[in-house]
């Protein structure tokens, strides 16, 4: 996957969480990002990232983000190793 794919599916992401009620505050949390915030971040490959990094942490968000959309549930995980910090992966 390319990073404009990678990017067009991290957008989409983006809106589908900004439209959930119950995640959305939990993303805004864990981000940093204020609501009004969203739009410019948006153009920011690295939060793009992030949103990708939030998404992928639970199998059921995957599932309902891919079939909100009509991706396939490797595609969010496939986006995220093409934006940067993907090179990056601690396991300690």
């Amino acid at each position: 996957m390319n990073p404009e794919q990678a990017e067009r599916i991290a957008i989409e992401a983006l809106g589908w969480l900004a439209g959930n009620d119950e995640l959305c505050p939990v993303f805004l949390g864990a981000s940093g990002a204020a609501p009004e915030d969203l739009r410019s971040l948006a153009g920011d490959p690295a939060f793009l990232a992030s949103v990708l990094d939030f998404v992928t942490m639970d199998d059921a968000w995957v599932i309902a983000f891919c079939d909100a959309h009509g991706l396939k549930y490797e595609d969010p995980l496939k986006a995220r190793y093409a934006l940067p910090g993907a090179e990056q992966v601690h396991w300690t």
